[in-house]
């Protein structure tokens, strides 16, 4: 304790105790300085005054301490203690379980790496003989799915062949459309020439004459019998083609949202021409029984009446004079004659767009006569004056010439030769064609008989690989597929040659140079023949120029 004076007023002092507590242990030495002139050490001290007590809660709080260690990981050999217990005097241990160990002949480092090196060998010996079993395995199984894969295809190849026979013989039993009179033609005319040639080898004088008037009766009476089947065959066509007029008629709008959705809406129209469709097929349907009959010619007599003219004064005369002749009882097959006339009236009825509005956009003939005028040619065969679209115009023919009616008339009556196969080849061509993307233009003005040309006289009608000959197996595709299609930018192949050749990218690495040479040169007869056409003028220009740069960027790459 030790005592101070402190200033409490003007010159007076008090004399206060002060009170120093001596710490027990020994300061840290926070540093210092020596004064160099004098020799004196001075060093920095700290204090730190009591903290303040906090006052008591009433809660009973407790306090732990807690420490790190540091730790350090070392390895060491520990002393591992054993003791061994022998035989002696007052103590017997049995040996039954003891093991005479003797050793065996040392060998050096060397000798231990080269056994080393042969169980390494032994190991890698047994793994090579396991991953060959595993790869031969492996290879078999290809084999057999490759095996199994090709026999599928050939199968399959062969039922589509019988199917396509099948399909062919059915056309030709029961004829329908245009290639299925054409196929009938053809074989007349293939069995015409049989039969003419045998006889010709077989027969001489007048059995010869005799036998060949034969014949020709014999073909005067299969052409009149597909007459008649064709006859059938227009009749029911007709129908078909009324019904689907009719039918799109009452087709609702249809349009593709942004998500991929069709939204379809019923019109005034499509409503008006759905109604209509309706009331045809129930007047020309058959069998009906005499209370549905009338009913059905009333609503038509009630919608007819909507619209005053000459045709519906002419149709409601009718449907009076049929349900008169219906009550008093006349017979079926007396009022068919009255019964089609209803129908062609009543079709004439609904194409007029005044009464069927829907009907305006789907007739062939327009109703302004002023645009008959921009596209209608005369047909010097016929002489019927028709549009551009019902010629059928050769790359060699410099004028309009004969529609295609009397193209088909001249063919039966003639060569008789059939077009189908030559027209599936040019539609899987132009859909092949759609299909690439790049504004091809050239495959959609060449003609059926621009191809037909192609095909015979520059292809010999057979593959350029394979020269197989069946025209339903063969297609056209490109020869360069960067480059757009044109006669001479193509050539024939089977289906499977065509897949393959579409996936080469380097043509003149992948064909020999005999084999390409072949190709240009029926590329060169092709242009030559399709040269004629003015249409195709601007397309062989283009190509030429083409032909030209690329030949020059060999020559400077070969250079």
């Amino acid at each position: 304790y030790f005592g101070t004076s402190t200033l409490t007023g003007l010159d007076s002092f008090q004399e206060v105790v002060v009170k120093i507590e001596r710490p027990t242990y020994n300061k840290p030495f926070l540093g210092g300085f020596r004064n160099i002139s004098t020799g004196v050490e001075f060093h920095n001290a700290g204090s730190q005054t009591k903290p303040k007590k906090r006052p008591d809660k009433g809660i009973q709080l407790f306090c732990k301490e807690t420490q790190t260690v540091v730790e350090k990981n070392k390895q060491q050999q520990t002393r591992n203690t054993t003791s061994t217990q022998m035989t002696k005097i007052g103590l017997y241990v049995s040996n039954m379980t003891d093991k005479l160990i003797t050793p065996g002949k040392y060998f050096t480092a060397e000798e231990y790496h080269k056994r080393r090196l042969e169980a390494v060998i032994v190991l890698q010996k047994y793994f090579r003989r396991w991953h060959a079993i595993n790869l031969v395995q492996n290879l078999k199984e290809q084999k057999r799915l490759r095996l199994a894969l090709e026999a599928e295809e050939e199968l399959q190849k062969k039922k589509e062949k019988e199917d396509k026979l099948r399909r062919e013989y059915e056309k030709k039993l029961n004829p329908k459309t245009k290639e299925d009179f054409e196929l009938l033609y053809h074989d007349l005319e293939l069995w015409m020439q049989e039969e003419t040639e045998r006889i010709n080898r077989t027969l001489t004088g007048a059995e010869r004459k005799a036998a060949l008037c034969a014949l020709l009766d014999e073909e005067t009476q299969l052409i009149a019998c597909i007459g008649m089947h064709k006859l059938d065959a227009n009749v029911e066509n007709q129908q078909k083609s009324i019904l689907h007029l009719l039918d799109k008629c009452a087709q609702p709008r249809r349009w593709k949202a942004y998500d991929g959705k069709i939204t379809e809406m019923d019109t005034q129209n499509s409503l008006r021409g759905k109604e209509l469709l309706e009331i045809y097929q129930s007047i020309s349907t058959k069998d009906l029984p005499k209370d549905e009959r009338i009913s059905v010619l009333l609503t038509l007599k009630c919608i007819v009446k909507e619209h005053e003219c000459k045709l519906t004064q002419e149709i409601v005369a009718l449907i009076d004079r049929e349900v008169d002749f219906m009550s008093r009882e006349v017979k079926e097959c007396n009022l068919e004659g009255l019964r089609k006339r209803i129908c062609t009236l009543f079709l004439q009825y609904i194409k007029i767009p005044e009464f069927n509005p829907a009907v305006a956009g789907l007739l062939k003939v327009p109703q302004d006569p002023l645009k008959l005028y921009k596209n209608v040619y005369l047909c010097h065969s016929c002489e019927k004056y028709l549009t551009a679209a019902e010629f059928l115009i050769p790359a060699n023919s410099r004028t309009i010439g004969r529609c295609r009616s009397c193209y088909q008339l001249d063919n039966e009556a003639r060569q008789r030769e059939a077009y189908f196969k030559y027209r599936l080849i040019l539609e899987n061509l132009r859909e092949s064609e759609v299909g690439y993307q790049d504004d091809s233009k050239i495959v959609f003005l060449v003609q059926l008989p621009d191809l037909q040309y192609l095909i015979e006289k520059v292809w010999n009608c057979q593959s350029a690989l394979s020269a197989c000959s069946d025209l339903y197996d063969l297609v056209m595709v490109r020869w360069d597929k960067r480059r757009e299609w044109s006669p001479w930018n193509t050539i024939l192949l089977t289906k499977e040659e065509a897949d393959a050749h579409l996936k080469l990218c380097d043509l003149q690495k992948t064909y020999e140079a005999p084999f390409i040479y072949r190709i240009e040169q029926k590329h060169i007869r092709a242009k030559n023949y399709f040269a004629q056409i003015p249409a195709m003028s601007s397309f062989l220009h283009r190509s030429n120029n083409q032909d030209n740069a690329s030949s020059y960027k060999k020559c400077s790459f070969s250079k």
